[in-house]
């Protein structure tokens, strides 16, 4: 039985054509570290990270290359820079759709001092502007907001959050993390101060592999989380100040940077607007599938505009657990069940404690896999009758 993947929410499969192969390449012909050796392969794996670098910065409408940030994944990112920025007596604004990534990290620090607000949105995941507005207060820092829910796939209207920022002279720091090489993510149109990155989600790259752009004026205020070796300034104890060494201690993940580069090369072939418009496609294909099913309740937005290809599902009458257990064990169908390290958001969605099976498409998702998820949740609920 054909693998059907539906759980690009979680990680993108299968990964750009080519990361494989700039993987092997670099473990089997190149295998130095950077920013150390003075010897031709070091010098070709610098090229490779700098041309990684460069194409992050097109893909946000950024111009620093010195700025962009290669980091493990998008949750060494966000808390790279909330820890480093937020102190004891700051408060930052949050959304009610928030993932763990950003909500742990300011749970944390509220232990020490800091303070947040959790600005409540719709039942469908939308947030309103105005309710933003309202949160600020004269010791407000930052706002840390997603782009789009990894529960329901609702795009949040960050750009009206980012004048917002603008106005108040606030710190916006967005997670990236569902709409990174899906939709456009401008750092310029968005006002943002940091844009925090996946590799390997919608940018088709490894898992291992995440980063952040950031502006001079969010540096200047983030001390760094990881301090010690850079291959600069060795004659120094003390962390450089200058960019991108003050973030990037330690031997670098450099073969996932070598796959991260081939994704993001095929993704600037290939150009991320046709790759929305097939997701999207499909999305409505999916949800005009599911709502005519009974026991099948779609959770947030009824249709395919503003949103990304993530789709929950809650299945009131039956047990959650066991639909996505059946899909797997008898139509070879992955999903994701549960809460999606997002309480927040299934409370206020109506799906907490229960969760959701999520259903999430990706570039390589076709029609005919729409067509048999959908028949095979009408037999699943069917058999469970």
């Amino acid at each position: 039985m054909k693998k059907v993947y539906m759980d690009n929410g979680a990680t993108a499969f299968p990964k750009a054509p080519g990361v494989g192969e700039a993987m092997a390449n670099y473990i089997n012909n190149v295998g130095c570290n950077v920013s150390r050796g003075a010897y031709d392969s070091a010098f070709a794996a610098e090229r490779i990270v700098l041309e990684a670098r460069e194409m992050i910065c097109e893909l946000f409408n950024f111009d620093k290359t010195e700025n962009v940030i290669f980091t493990k994944n998008i949750t060494e990112s966000l808390n790279i820079i909330i820890k480093g920025l937020l102190k004891s007596g700051d408060h930052v604004i949050v959304s009610s759709m928030e993932h763990n990534a950003v909500m742990r990290p300011i749970v944390g620090l509220s232990k020490s001092g800091a303070e947040f607000t959790r600005v409540q949105c719709s039942e469908t995941g939308e947030i309103d502007p105005k309710d933003v507005k309202d949160a600020i207060k004269a010791n407000t820092k930052a706002i840390v907001m997603m782009h789009a829910s990894n529960v329901c796939g609702t795009v949040l209207d960050l750009e009206a959050v980012g004048n917002i920022a603008v106005e108040n002279d606030l710190f916006f720091i967005v997670d990236a993390a569902q709409t990174a090489g899906v939709l456009d993510v401008d750092m310029k149109k968005l006002n943002a101060d940091a844009i925090t990155f996946t590799g390997h989600k919608s940018l088709l790259g490894p898992p291992g592999m995440g980063g952040f752009v950031i502006s001079d004026r969010l540096n200047e205020n983030v001390s760094p989380f990881i301090e010690g070796g850079t291959g600069s300034l060795s004659e120094s104890e003390e962390q450089p100040s200058y960019m991108p060494d003050k973030f990037e201690s330690g031997t670098q993940n450099i073969v996932g940077i070598y796959g991260l580069h081939a994704a993001l090369s095929y993704l600037k072939k290939t150009g991320i607007e046709g790759i929305k418009e097939h997701e999207m496609e499909i999305t409505q294909a999916f949800i005009d599938g599911v709502k005519g099913i009974e026991g099948a309740k779609l959770i947030g937005k009824k249709d395919a505009s503003g949103r990304t290809a993530v789709v929950s599902i809650d299945f009131p009458e039956n047990d959650n657990a066991e639909i996505g257990f059946a899909l797997q064990k008898e139509y070879n169908i992955s999903t994701r069940v549960g809460l999606h390290c997002a309480p927040s958001a299934h409370k206020t969605l109506g799906t907490f404690p229960q969760g959701t099976v999520r259903f999430s498409f990706g570039y390589a998702t076709t029609m005919e896999e729409i067509e048999y998820a959908v028949q095979a949740i009408k037999n699943v609920l069917s058999e469970l009758e």
